[in-house]
């Protein structure tokens, strides 16, 4: 993460009045989480949360809020975006000073470690606004539970958001954005982007490490040549729904959605072929194939995998979602 930061990363995608090219240059952004989750998907996530918070940043801030972003990322912070939470959930109560949060969040990718984050908060009614809090309080983070074997460098654990102040200047934008469609379900092939990246490295690794025996068995070498297609098929597809998302296309969240299902199988079938093409090597400790493995293993668990597909199964029995002058029906 210091070396993201040293390089430009962290503020490359800061909202476009910053000088950034937040929602503007999807195909940069595209390479940029592919490359970061080549080198580790643990960091490709906090790196994604981070360009979805500036992404929101962009959209929704107001004047004074993109100024204390500038004067926050100079220093170096790291922001995330924390949805996912345990019953009852994050609410916004009446405190002793204004409007405060109550609750937690779990699965919160870099808990005490980033600076900031945001969040979903319910409301006393309407559509749930968002809130931008600190995201490095120790006493507010609880990683025990976070006892999993892929993707443990994310830190992903609970964090409390009680007392938290929800005033119109922690606010962004108005109630309900953050469900705002296409931009909420579309957005999800940013995390497609790391996952991908990762399917690259084990790819990459794979050749490196495989042997002069396997190199020679015509075998193997359909195997491999699977892998190089499954790897190339994901990205060609990740591209398209990253322009699709980035022009807010009405179809980007069904198209993202299929997408999911493309990249999940496109991983699996590259960790099977690493298995069969390294043997027991792609499972031992401190070898690079198990540790991509176990990490992609766990990303692909992200959201409900079988649900995004069954809907973009619904869309695309509706309608050919392809479009683009090109249905097939």
């Amino acid at each position: 993460m210091a070396a993201l930061v040293v390089h430009g990363h962290h503020r490359r995608f800061a909202p476009r009045t910053l000088g950034g090219q937040a929602n503007a240059q999807p195909r940069a952004l595209l390479d940029a989480l592919r490359e970061v989750g080549r080198g580790d998907l643990s960091v490709g996530r906090l790196f994604e949360g981070h360009v979805n918070a500036l992404a929101l940043f962009d959209w929704y801030a107001g004047p004074d809020q993109l100024e204390w972003l500038a004067s926050e990322l100079n220093r170096g912070a790291w922001f995330g975006v924390w949805a996912t939470e345990p019953v009852p959930g994050v609410a916004i109560v009446d405190g002793a000073d204004g409007p405060a949060l109550t609750g937690s969040k779990h699965f919160a990718s870099g808990a005490g470690g980033i600076d900031y984050a945001i969040v979903t908060a319910r409301p006393a009614s309407g559509h749930r606004p968002i809130v931008v809090i600190p995201a490095n309080d120790p006493d507010r983070t609880d990683l025990s539970g976070w006892r999993v074997r892929g993707m443990r460098a994310s830190s992903s654990g609970r964090y409390d958001c009680a007392g938290y102040p929800a005033g119109p200047s922690h606010i962004l934008g108005a109630p309900g954005d953050y469900d705002r469609e296409p931009r909420f379900t579309a957005g999800a092939w940013r995390f497609l982007a790391v996952q991908l990246g990762g399917i690259e490295g084990l790819l990459i690794e794979v050749r490196r490490a495989l042997s002069d025996k396997a190199r020679g068995d015509p075998v193997q070498r359909a195997r491999f040549a699977d892998a190089v297609a499954a790897t190339r098929t994901a990205y060609l597809w990740v591209r398209e729904a990253a322009a699709r998302a980035a022009r807010e296309d009405a179809d980007a969240p069904v198209f993202v959605q299929m997408c999911r299902g493309i990249v999940e199988r496109a991983a699996l079938d590259v960790m099977e072929a690493a298995a069969r093409l390294l043997g027991t090597r792609s499972a031992f400790d401190g070898e690079r194939a198990d540790k991509i493995i176990r990490d992609l293993s766990l990303y692909l668990r992200q959201a409900g995998p079988d649900y995004a597909r069954d809907q973009a199964a619904l869309g695309w029995l509706d309608r050919d979602v392809w479009g683009d002058g090109d249905r097939l029906w």
